[in-house]
Parts: structure tokens; C-alpha cells; sequence
């Protein structure tokens, strides 16, 4: 989930932090930096950005003198982004950094202007349908490249397997498509519902799975803690249930015997 959408706490994006950036593709990054003019200053908008863990990522990868605009609703986690600066580029330039309360949902092109690339992660699965198709609007109107990261696409894998695992999936998919006050969320139709509104548009996407073992046993715990919640939320008759599963699961997790894998993707769009 991002910051923008959910409302997650600076201990969550913390954690989760190094996963994402093992998982984020390398690949996708290069033919960005290729793309992108090393000449004259970037200006890189980062949409639901938090604590500014993309710029962390991504800006060493670039070349030249880099200006963040990091977008989210939640100014606990935009001072992170403020204290933790990325950097420096892959030539050494400057980076600065600045945060805006946004609504990224409603930004309009000219909140944009002058952007020499947008990006944003974890954040498609967390929009309605029409919410990404504004946000898209707005982005693909400016023409730079778009680069968004970590897009769940609702396959959860944990090794070694256990019956009740399938149900919980199952109730965790329906719970992130869920009907809210603003629609109902795409969950994992995000990355389809993504590239029907840029049919037409050059759109490379590539696999960024999270692989959770006894390295990542504190960001393990969490999320399982919360993909089970999630799951009693939307189905209820779960929690009967659920309680031994998951002690049995987090035991798993501190002793170091369980692997979680989780589906994401990451887009680059070249105009």
C-alpha cells in the first residue's frame, strides 16, 4: 500500500523499504537513465511518494542534477522524505528534494509542468478506476516517461504451503477490490486496467516480486499480519480459524522456516 492511498505508517514504509528496492526492476531503471537527457536538470514529480524511498532508489541510477517533487496527502511521512535525501546521481550531480501536499488523484498537467519524468510506486492497486484514469490523464498529457514500481498483482506464494493458505488469498483479492466511498479499488486489475488507458502508448512492464525469507522476518511478520486481517475484514467467518493459522505462520516466520512471495510489477512508459 503507499502512503498516498492508505495512510501507512513511517515504521511500515521503513520496513519495507529494502524489499522494494531488491525487487524493483533493475532492468526498467537502465532504459529509463538511457531515455532520459544527462545535459540539463531533471525535475522528477514522484506521485504518493511517502518518505521518498523511489528517489532513494532511483535517483543514483540517473545522471545529472536531479529536482524531486515528492506528492502525498500524509505530512508525517513527506518530512521523512525531507531528512533521508537521495543521492547522489550516477555522475555525482546535486539532487534536491521538495514535498507537496497533494491529492494525487487530482492533480491537473499544470501541477506537473516542467516534469522531465513521473514516477510513483505502490500506488495503482490502491486507485478506483477513475482515479487512474485522471491521474493518468494528467501524466500522459506532459510527455515525459512514467515510471511506476510495485504494483501488486494479487499472487501470494508461501513455501511451505498449508491448506488454509487459499482461502485467505482469496479473501485478501476480494478485499483489495473492495467498493469504498470513491469506487471500487482495482487491487490486482491495476496493471490491466493501466494499460487499456495508455493503449496506443509504448508501455514495458516487468515482474518485481517481493521473495520474503529469514532475511526480511520483521517485514514478513507485518504484512502477513496485515494480509490476514484484511482477509477476516472481508470475510468474516475466517477469524475462526485464522487465529492458530497465523501463530502458526508467524512462529514460522521468527524461526525462519516460511518464504513469502509476492507478485508486484513495475511500468515504464515511453512516450
Amino acid at each position: 500500500m503507499s502512503a498516498e492511498v492508505a495512510g501507512v505508517t513511517p515504521e511500515w514504509l521503513r520496513l519495507r523499504e529494502p524489499a522494494d528496492a531488491t525487487a524493483r526492476s533493475a532492468e526498467l531503471g537502465e532504459r529509463l537513465a538511457r531515455r532520459l537527457p544527462a545535459t540539463r536538470r531533471l525535475v522528477i514529480h514522484d506521485l504518493g511518494g511517502g518518505s521518498g524511498a523511489m528517489g532513494r532508489w532511483l535517483a543514483p541510477r540517473l545522471s545529472g542534477p536531479q529536482h524531486w517533487v515528492v506528492h502525498d496527502r500524509d505530512t508525517v511521512v513527506l518530512r521523512l522524505a525531507l531528512t533521508d535525501l537521495p543521492g547522489p546521481a550516477a555522475d555525482a550531480a546535486a539532487i534536491t528534494v521538495e514535498t507537496r501536499q497533494s491529492d494525487v488523484t487530482r492533480l491537473a498537467p499544470d501541477d506537473l509542468s516542467g516534469a522531465s519524468l513521473i514516477t510513483a510506486s505502490a500506488l495503482l492497486d490502491m486507485l478506483t478506476a477513475d482515479e487512474l484514469a485522471r491521474m493518468l490523464g494528467a501524466c500522459t498529457e506532459l510527455g515525459c516517461p512514467i515510471l511506476i514500481a510495485m504494483t501488486v498483482l494479487g499472487d501470494v506464494a508461501l513455501t511451505p504451503a498449508e491448506p488454509f493458505d487459499a482461502r485467505v488469498a482469496a479473501a485478501f483479492g476480494a478485499h483489495q477490490r473492495r467498493m469504498t466511498a470513491a469506487g471500487r479499488l482495482l487491487g490486482p486489475d491495476a496493471i490491466a486496467a493501466t494499460m487499456e488507458e495508455l493503449r496506443g502508448t509504448e508501455v514495458l512492464v516487468r515482474p518485481s516480486p517481493w521473495c520474503l525469507d529469514a532475511t526480511h522476518a520483521d517485514l514478513a511478520a507485518e504484512w502477513f499480519d496485515g494480509w490476514v486481517g484484511a482477509a477476516c475484514e472481508q470475510e468474516p467467518t475466517l477469524a475462526t480459524e485464522a487465529g492458530a493459522y497465523e501463530d502458526l505462520r508467524l512462529a514460522q516466520v521468527a524461526a525462519g522456516d516460511l518464504v513469502v512471495t509476492v507478485g508486484h510489477a513495475d511500468l515504464l512508459v515511453l512516450p
